[in-house]
């Protein structure tokens, strides 16, 4: 079981999100919690504890922390990843989402459709990032890359 079964946000001291920013959070808890690939591999001929796996996602330090433990708390994994790579991408991120928030009010499907894919790309560019960064320390699927990408995204909002 080579998974996430429960996640936790350290969102403490950030300001309260927007509606669109709580809702975009929801989602990706959801569909995380739906479906996920997270595997610890195995370093330095250490055991790695079994999943399913608790993760702790917070922001120390200018840091991005995953702290991973098994379903009964123990240790499992941290890993401390630079937020320099995320920088940029966060920022556009939210840019286009800005856009796309205030397109879905005003503007015709066709055009919603052009900023949403534009969305999208920039939506996948952080996922790979975060895939690259965590190379060694945990393999994840697309998928759940973009799911984490945008809780990071989430704590990047107050910060």
């Amino acid at each position: 079981m080579s998974r996430i079964a429960h996640i936790e946000l350290d969102d403490a001291g950030l300001p309260p999100p927007t509606p669109e920013i709580e809702q975009e959070r929801r989602v990706a808890m959801f569909d995380l919690m739906e479906e996920n690939s997270f595997v610890l591999p195995a370093r330095d001929d250490r055991t790695v504890p079994p999943g399913p796996y608790r993760v702790g996602l917070s922001i120390r330090e200018k840091r991005l922390v995953f702290d991973v433990a098994t379903e009964d708390h123990e240790k499992a994994a941290e890993f401390h990843l630079s937020l320099s790579p995320f920088r940029q991408v966060v920022k556009d991120y939210f840019q286009i989402c800005k856009s796309y928030f205030d397109a879905v009010k005003t503007l015709p499907p066709s055009q919603i459709e052009t900023v949403d894919m534009a969305r999208r790309g920039i939506h996948n560019e952080g996922a790979r990032i975060l895939q690259e960064r965590l190379e060694g320390k945990a393999d994840i699927d697309a998928d759940t890359a973009r799911r984490l990408f945008t809780l990071i995204c989430v704590l990047h909002f107050g910060g």
